[in-house]
C-alpha cells in the first residue's frame, strides 16, 4: 500500500486518480467526456438483446449456476 508524506497509509485508487488529473490539468492527457448515463443505457441495451436471444433452457442453467455458487461457494 503506498504511503503519505507523513507515513500514513493511502489507498492505490486515490494516488491514481490524483495522478490523472494532474496530468490533464497540465495537458498532457486530453480530459475524457463519457458520462455515466452512457453506460447505463449501452448496459440495459445489451440486457435487452441478451434477453432476446436466451433460450428459457438457457435461463435455467444461467438461474442453476448462480444458485449453486451462491450456496455451495
Amino acid at each position: 500500500m503506498p504511503k503519505g508524506p507523513q507515513g500514513q497509509r493511502r489507498l492505490a485508487d486515490v494516488i491514481g486518480n490524483a495522478v490523472h488529473i494532474a496530468h490533464i490539468a497540465t495537458g498532457e492527457e486530453p480530459e475524457t467526456s463519457l458520462k455515466r448515463p452512457a453506460n447505463r443505457n449501452s448496459g440495459l441495451s445489451g440486457s435487452k438483446a441478451r434477453r432476446e436471444d436466451t433460450t428459457a433452457d438457457e435461463w435455467k442453467e444461467i438461474a442453476l449456476k448462480a444458485a449453486n455458487a451462491r450456496w455451495w461457494g
